[in-house]
């Protein structure tokens, strides 16, 4: 399972220790920020954070385009996932606003000239996303191509003259008729439309706005569903990686990079790639690809910088080799400095780095791991050394940095959320401890707000989803991640980083394979017995919360390690390991990455590490979330559980459902009253040491405060 970020807010009976509804609503209101004095944080500030998503360069590298997600106001806005908004900023760190409002921009790329920006929106009068134009010296933007489907990513050629976009085959019209006539079944896994890779000539401005436009768009027939397309830079190739089928499965587990002929559409050569794959980028000469791939078929998480020489060698499948085969960080972002040279970000650690190597391993690091900016992803400008970087920190969610030679610091281009210099932080900072066997670990802990050098505190673990992902020493603040808002109420925060992590190397990535629930969530339990050591946390107020494999976390938590946790808050989380094989949209991935065996080649494991296997043992209060449409883990996971502890009524619990969300919420509503939810769970329990559960409904007004509208 994938990292996912998720974001929360939470309910209104005392959110803050005695604090009034009205005190809160002050806060909300920055009524502290009027007098001059900074102020704590609360789900109001939680559900307004923006979030710089995408960067992308001009190619003389004097400017910035970027997509920034802008969150739907609960209570005010129509509910929704977040609005995503394209902005333009120079190096002075002047921001245009471009394309604004209630708009989903996606799959920006600059013209090759530098003066117009390109990207994919479904915009009033459209029936699906269309590529749009719009010149960077002022003017509206201009629909210049449209597909009977929606067109997804896409690349340019290098002449500006074609374009090779994804999209799928429309339904036939016998068939739209048949589904109108409600024969709208569902064959599983086999009705199902594999994404195509299809070419046209991309309209000029003026042909669109003549009506001379003659672009005719056909598909290659390529095998499978393709997921990503890159011209090479002379025109006459595309790098296409292309999965069997479109199941979630194979996007994940058996994804193939072809070099196809952009003139005939057939397969030149394949990339002999096993594994998850990321990123993939042609060197400025078209005679290789670099790949973020994956050791091999077991690898949990693509993080690997391999190469392949598309020239010479085998024709048909070139070789591919690590560049960096003795690094144990995770690559994530990459791009090409000239033919022998890439420049790579990388996850390090709670850090990350920044670093060039040459095709033959030469390394050298640009941004040390360490240092307080934490990269997200990077991109460089096509014609100079010039490096866009989303990055952020302790203080800032994801905003635009540049550098551009090694021993520079990242500048600051955008400040999304200004009116965080307003709030007041908790301090926080990169931990480590021993686990029982001997083995390193390291996380990142939050101190309560007005923390007090001697005194224990209540305690909420976040233990991140995968577990093929990490937490950094970053933005640790989300709809679910409990953060400064917790912080604010008087909670310790910590976020264990245990083994199967991402950021160490595949062998530490590894380290938690066959043994679900086993050493791995032992991490957790000697992580809190270090915080209890070093006098930061009560020994008899300590929640776990998290979400997929977090929510696994949370379940085991409550049931095997019931002894030890005072309440539970489990998100989209796994309780049953026999029925989640058989239910969930990854069987495979499963299988390959994390049991590495057949439900019927080991039932005794498969029931031994479910939690409902241990739910005698249950005395948590325990609050279960999960959205009622998740593919990945099947909301039966969450009822299951809830019904057993239900039965044996040895504790408080309760079942929260989600109408239209999946694994994980995406809509301002559902993100508020989840935040709203977890957090009172947690002050109810840890703080307030209530026996019952608290009242179900929720005053969201009373958390927003008065004036909801307000940015």
């Amino acid at each position: 399972m994938t990292k996912q970020r998720w974001r929360v807010a939470f309910g209104w009976l005392v959110l803050w220790p005695v604090l009034s509804a009205g005190t809160l609503q002050a806060q909300s209101e920055g009524r502290g920020s009027q007098s001059g004095e900074l102020r704590r944080f609360s789900p109001a500030d939680v559900a307004k954070l923006r979030y710089v998503t995408d960067a992308k360069p001009s190619p003389d590298g004097s400017q910035v385009a970027y997509l920034l997600s802008v969150p739907r106001r609960p209570m005010s806005d129509d509910n929704g996932p977040a609005w995503t908004e394209l902005h333009v900023v120079d190096r002075d760190g002047q921001t245009r606003p471009f394309v604004t409002g209630h708009v989903n921009v996606s799959s920006t790329s600059w013209s090759h000239d530098g003066s117009a920006i390109y990207f994919v929106a479904k915009r009033t009068g459209d029936d699906h996303n269309a590529l749009y134009r719009i010149a960077v010296d002022g003017g509206e933007a201009v629909r210049v191509l449209t597909h009977e489907t929606g067109i997804g990513s896409y690349s340019l050629s290098p002449d500006g003259e074609s374009i090779a976009f994804l999209a799928t085959k429309p339904v036939p019209e016998d068939e739209r008729k048949l589904r109108d006539q409600g024969f709208d079944q569902e064959i599983y896994e086999e009705d199902v439309s594999a994404t195509l890779v299809w070419l046209s000539k991309l309209p000029s401005v003026n042909e669109v706005l003549n009506g001379t436009d003659d672009a005719q768009a056909k598909p290659l027939e390529l095998p499978g569903s393709a997921s990503q397309i890159h011209f090479s830079p002379s025109g006459k190739e595309l790098a296409v990686v292309l999965a069997p089928t479109p199941l979630i499965d194979d996007h994940y587990m058996a994804k193939k990079v072809h070099i196809v002929d952009a003139e005939s559409g057939q397969i030149v050569r394949e990339i002999e790639h096993v594994g998850k794959l990321g990123q993939v980028a042609w060197s400025p000469d078209g005679k290789s690809l670099a790949l973020v791939g994956s050791a091999d078929i077991h690898d949990p998480h693509e993080g690997r910088l391999v190469i392949a020489d598309v020239v010479s060698g085998d024709a048909d499948q070139p070789a591919i080799r690590d560049l960096m085969p003795e690094d144990d960080s995770h690559v994530e972002s990459i791009a090409w400095i000239d033919d022998t040279t890439l420049v790579y970000s990388a996850a390090e650690g709670v850090s990350s780095r920044l670093g060039t190597v040459t095709i033959d391993g030469q390394r050298t690091d640009w941004i040390e791991s360490g240092d307080e900016l934490v990269i997200d992803a990077m991109t460089k400008a096509a014609e100079v050394n010039s490096f866009v970087i989303i990055g952020e920190s302790a203080n800032h969610p994801p905003d635009v940095f540049v550098v551009e030679k090694q021993g520079d610091a990242p500048e600051r281009l955008t400040v999304s959320n200004p009116w965080l210099s307003e709030m007041r932080f908790a301090r926080q900072e990169p931990i480590r401890w021993t686990a029982a066997d001997g083995l390193e670990l390291e996380g990142v802990l939050m101190y309560p707000l007005n923390y007090v050098e001697g005194r224990q505190y209540p305690t909420i673990m976040y233990v991140h989803g995968g577990p093929e992902s990490h937490e950094s020493n970053a933005w640790l603040t989300s709809y679910a991640r409990p953060g400064q808002t917790a912080a604010a109420m008087g909670f310790a925060v910590f976020y264990p980083n245990y083994r199967g992590s991402t950021g160490r190397g595949v062998e530490f990535s590894m380290m938690g394979q066959a043994d679900a629930a086993g050493k791995e969530f032992s991490d957790l339990i000697d992580g809190v017995d270090h915080l209890i050591d070093i006098g930061i946390t009560k020994p008899d107020a300590v929640g776990i919360t998290g979400g997929s494999y977090g929510g696994f976390a949370s379940a085991w938590g409550t049931t095997y390690y019931s002894d030890r946790f005072a309440a539970s808050v489990m998100f989209v989380g796994i309780s049953d390991n026999v029925s989640k094989v058989g239910t969930t949209d990854i069987p495979e991935e499963m299988f390959l990455v994390h049991h590495r065996k057949r439900l019927w080649d080991d039932w005794d494991y498969f029931l031994k590490s479910s939690p409902i296997y241990h739910v005698q043992k249950n005395q948590t209060p325990t609050l279960i979330l999960h959205g009622k449409n998740d593919p990945r883990v099947h909301p039966s996971q969450s009822l299951e559980l809830f019904r057993h502890l239900k039965t044996l009524d040895q504790a408080p619990v309760r079942l929260v459902m989600y109408g239209g969300e999946g694994h994980g919420n995406r809509k301002a509503a559902a993100r508020l009253d989840y935040n709203l939810r977890m957090l009172r769970w947690m002050q109810e329990f840890l703080q307030k040491k209530s026996k019952a559960s608290p009242p179900l409904k929720i005053d969201y007004q009373a958390a927003l405060g008065e004036d909801s509208s307000d940015p």
